[in-house]
């Protein structure tokens, strides 16, 4: 995920250069989600089976199509035209705190599974933001009168 420019000072100096290549070289450039996106295994379309401990099978820089079965790599001659992406790996933090930069706390996820996992602060965040540009304010916000 790209940094937002009002959040990239909360981030160490180290983060490009030291932190990020030793998780990519921890999940071996593979996605490290078991799940932690809401897509667990026997749930919902496309969710995280065939591999072992249920981890998503996207890896870094392959090119392919998630359907009903799954994430599968795109092969020209046997798929067809589809509509593909490819695969790129981001560092998430769990705890949406990039101060917070423990091994425990980072994970190697794909866009797909990184989008998901953080939905819910993405949508708050625009909901604030939008909140404070509007003149009036929230309409059910109380506040204070001084006198």
């Amino acid at each position: 995920m790209p940094i937002r420019p009002e959040n990239r000072s909360r981030y160490p100096e180290n983060w490009d250069s030291e932190i990020v290549p030793s998780i990519r070289e921890r999940s071996g450039n593979r996605c490290e989600c078991r799940g932690e996106c809401g897509i667990h295994a026997n749930s919902g379309p496309s969710p995280h089976v065939g591999e072992i401990g249920g981890r998503c099978p996207a890896r870094n820089g392959e090119i392919g199509y998630w359907d009903e079965g799954g994430w599968h790599r795109y092969r020209p001659l046997f798929d067809g035209p589809r509509k593909t992406v490819k695969i790129v790996l981001t560092v998430a933090h769990l705890n949406h705190t990039p101060e917070d930069c423990r091994d425990e706390n980072l994970l190697h996820l794909c866009q797909r599974c990184h989008n998901r996992y953080d939905a819910p602060m993405r949508r708050a965040g625009i909901q604030a933001r939008a909140r404070a540009q509007r003149a009036s304010g929230d309409l059910f916000q109380c506040q204070e009168v001084s006198s």
